[in-house]
């Protein structure tokens, strides 16, 4: 009589983590609502901003193929990287732009991109950085960490404008949420991924295909920003958002990709030649 052995399905690290904070995050809800304790406030929201960002770094990283880059790095980049692009983007934007529209969202687009970026060369500017696979992925890093304390941000805010109301509060997380992965952690990673195309150990060299992508990625940013003003003159409210995200990632989306598989066969090659 024979048996076989059955194998163990073993789940990837992204989607452990994503499962796993998002039934931290149902609990948290739930304790709260139950318990009115607005001392747990903070970590349940802190918990649904974080979750999505981590599992997509989480699937970048699993993902590095031969890229030597050390799991401490990407934390670091996601932490420290994000909150340095967050205070730069949150001192400047004030300085120049007084109220959104299709033109000066273009501007946000310049000045976030640029603090991500910033973000990047400050966590990586002792480090060997020229493997496009490593950019991408300390790119995709620093744009999360951005995306999550950005996306706290206005949960908070939220919060206060509907006077505590948690519905409206879980409502963003969960959209922002959801939407992040298609947004920072996109262009960032392009962009990081070219920078260090181009570079040479310990260090970045700007040419003009890096700064046309820093330019490519600010006119993603803008369109998603500033697009909506323009669609809602022709459709319903909230339509003109779905649109303009829809476009801009599918763009983003189909460029990463193409950047993805380029890293890939530059270290391929690399290790061949080695």
């Amino acid at each position: 009589m024979k048996f076989k052995l059955k194998r163990k399905i073993r789940f990837p690290l992204w989607l452990k983590v994503l499962f796993i904070s998002f039934i931290l995050y149902v609990i948290g809800i739930f304790i709260l609502i139950i318990t009115q304790n607005v001392i747990l406030f903070p970590t349940v929201v802190l918990i649904g901003n974080f979750m999505v960002p981590i599992a997509y770094v989480a699937f970048f990283y699993e993902r590095r193929f031969i890229a030597k880059i050390t799991a401490l790095t990407v934390i670091t980049g996601f932490l420290y990287g994000g909150l340095l692009g967050v205070f730069i983007a949150s001192a400047f934007e004030p300085i120049f732009i007084q109220r959104l529209n299709l033109i000066t969202a273009f501007e946000v687009g310049l000045i976030e991109e640029f603090a991500k970026i910033l973000g990047v060369v400050w966590i990586m500017k002792n480090k060997k950085h020229t493997s496009q696979m490593s950019g991408i992925i300390i790119g995709a890093a620093v744009g999360m960490g951005f995306a999550a304390l950005e996306s706290t941000g206005y949960t908070f805010a939220s919060f206060l404008e509907s006077q505590g109301n948690l519905t409206d509060t879980v409502l963003v997380t969960l959209f922002r949420g959801i939407l992040s992965p298609v947004g920072h952690g996109i262009w960032t990673a392009i962009l990081a991924g070219e920078l260090f195309k181009d570079s040479k150990s310990k260090k970045f060299v700007i040419t003009r295909t890096v700064f046309a992508v820093y330019l490519f990625v600010s006119a993603l940013h803008g369109l998603r920003d500033g697009l909506p003003s323009f669609f809602v003159r022709y459709v319903l409210p909230g339509v003109d958002f779905f649109i303009a995200e829809g476009l801009v990632a599918f763009i983003g989306i189909i460029y990463l990709i193409k950047v993805w598989r380029e890293a890939k066969k530059r270290e391929a090659s690399l290790f061949m030649n080695a």
